[in-house]
């Protein structure tokens, strides 16, 4: 059963708003590491936050390539 354009257009803003979360929490730690923390506490916070920054990207890519290549007709 295909999915109708309101739960095709439900899930892509679900997975805008997880990316966007993502980002905001990347960026967070991110600002943190490079400017508070110091130490193995730093370079763990920065590994996170480019973890986090990298999944907000697959999100987003995802959520916009089934927008722009999704159709109907597959099974």
């Amino acid at each position: 059963m295909a999915p109708t354009d309101r739960e095709r257009t439900k899930t892509r803003r679900r997975r805008l708003l997880w990316a966007g979360i993502l980002a905001v929490a990347g960026l967070v730690l991110l600002a943190i590491g490079l400017t508070v923390a110091d130490g193995t506490a730093a370079w763990l916070e920065v590994a996170i936050a480019v973890v986090l920054l990298l999944a907000s990207y697959g999100l987003q890519f995802v959520a916009r390539r089934e927008t722009l290549y999704g159709d109907d007709d597959r099974p």
